[in-house]
């Protein structure tokens, strides 16, 4: 049965307006989906469902007023840890030392409260977002909803097992190299990363986007019109935005490309590749041109970055007081080490090669309407796995050839379900379009969501 824990946001704004629940309906709904589940899933850092119920009881009499606050007043929704919310401590998934407790709201927390949103909890996340995986040093292993033993993805793992479980409609993860969208493929969601700067952070760092994460692209657009407008503490974010986060969508002369093989790292499953296919084929029936194209992304490519990510994580362990560093999940530490012998002229090479990437992100990009590609090259991996292989932490990150090139490249580049491998895991479909075009992009993955109609994943937790 259908609860309100499992309502689009503008199915609760309907109901909300009409009387026919309220807020402190919805948000109860969602905190007894939560108990139900928590157990297993492990997705919450942080539960704040008695501020969130104190907060739906003033929604609801603005709503019986006729005055909502905003678009989102009174809709459950949750963010990942790593997204600062005052007086709540942020470990960065790790266990060292004590989490900081920042003083003030992030851009993307103060826009929700600003909508009206009730935020019923922090999701967890991996140490230090590095990982594709639920696995953490200080929160356990995270689990899929749709079957306890698979993963979640990651690193927004809380916010991918969050919105397939049905925590309320929308949840905001950050993704840097995948993040967002391989929970996205692997929880079968709807999910954008959208153009670099396009949603204010509090911490911009090259590649870092933060986006949502929901059950239906509707959700996605609905976080969209308020999380992607302007904060002048973000120095990367793009020129306000004023428009919606959609636009009118025929796929008809639309220039439409389609790759099933990355150019590097991993090869794709053929029922990964056979589903993406028939995604283009959609579009081709619906008169877009769709044309098969070369990878361009290769295996040098991918390596500079994993030098450079490696660097950069080895810099955040150096920083742990010794005692400390033991503390880190022993494959980040490994996986750490690979940077420690970098040299400067390692990073400088690893600087110019996502110079080249953009550029060639840009090029296929801006030689095509759309890009439609996996989100990655499997299907879902066992939950207590920290990466797709295993716990090999000397591999490069070899299955994130589809995604990084659009962090690095600043494109937005959506997921939704595309079908199911024989075994019943799900498959991500990634649309991804031009710098700016975000709300192509949307309209793009919800006319195919329309289209295609894929049977929505069930969850078999709560």
């Amino acid at each position: 049965m259908t609860e309100l824990a499992d309502y689009s946001a503008e199915a609760l704004r309907a109901g909300f307006a009409s009387g026919d629940f309220t807020p402190v309906d919805a948000v109860e709904s969602v905190a007894g989906r939560i108990e139900a589940c928590e157990p297993t899933l492990n997705a919450l850092w942080v539960r704040t469902l008695d501020t969130a119920l104190e907060q739906a009881a003033a929604a609801a009499a603005r709503w019986r007023a006729g005055a909502p606050l905003g678009p989102l007043d009174g809709v459950p929704v949750t963010v990942k840890e790593n997204i600062a919310r005052s007086g709540i401590p942020m470990p960065a998934g790790h266990a060292a030392g004590t989490p900081p407790v920042p003083e003030e709201d992030a851009p993307i927390t103060a826009r929700l409260a600003e909508a009206g949103a009730l935020i019923v909890g922090s999701t967890v996340m991996p140490d230090w977002g590095m990982l594709s995986s639920g696995v953490s040093s200080r929160h356990g292993i995270t689990r899929s909803p749709l079957n306890p033993e698979l993963t979640t993805g990651g690193s927004s793992a809380g916010a991918g097992a969050a919105a397939a479980a049905g925590y309320g409609p929308i949840h905001i993860g950050t993704d840097i190299g995948g993040s967002i969208r391989l929970p996205g493929t692997w929880l079968g969601l709807a999910t954008l990363k959208p153009s670099f700067g396009r949603v204010p952070l509090a911490a911009p760092y090259l590649g870092r986007c933060a986006g949502p994460l929901a059950r239906r692209v509707a959700d996605v657009v609905a976080a969209m019109d308020v999380i992607g407008r302007a904060d002048g503490r973000d120095y990367s974010e793009l020129p306000p935005y004023a428009g919606a986060y959609t636009e009118p969508f025929e796929p008809a002369e639309l220039r439409v490309a389609v790759h099933t093989d990355a150019g590097c790292g991993l090869p794709t499953d053929p029922e990964v590749a056979a589903a993406v296919d028939a995604a283009a084929d959609l579009f081709a029936a619906a008169g877009a041109t769709v044309t098969r194209i070369e990878p361009f992304m290769d295996g040098e490519l991918l390596g500079h970055t994993d030098v450079f990510l490696r660097a950069r994580s080895w810099g955040d362990l150096k920083a742990l007081p010794v005692h400390e560093r033991s503390r880190i999940l022993p494959y980040i530490r490994q996986w750490c080490l690979g940077g420690a012998d970098a040299t400067g002229q390692d990073v400088f090479a690893a600087y110019h090669a996502i110079q080249e990437m953009r550029e060639r992100a840009n090029a296929v990009t801006h030689s095509f309407d759309l890009v439609l590609s996996p989100v990655a090259p499997m299907a879902a991996f066992p939950a207590d796995w920290p990466m797709p292989w295993g716990d090999d932490a000397d591999r490069p990150m070899v299955h994130i050839g589809y995604t990084l090139p659009y962090n690095m490249g600043e494109q937005p580049a959506a997921t939704v379900n595309a079908g199911y491998t024989g075994d019943g895991r799900t498959i991500g479909l990634q649309i991804a379009g031009a710098r700016f075009a975000d709300a192509r992009v949307l309209a793009a993955a919800a006319w195919y969501e329309a289209a295609a109609a894929v049977p929505v994943p069930v969850p078999v937790i709560g």
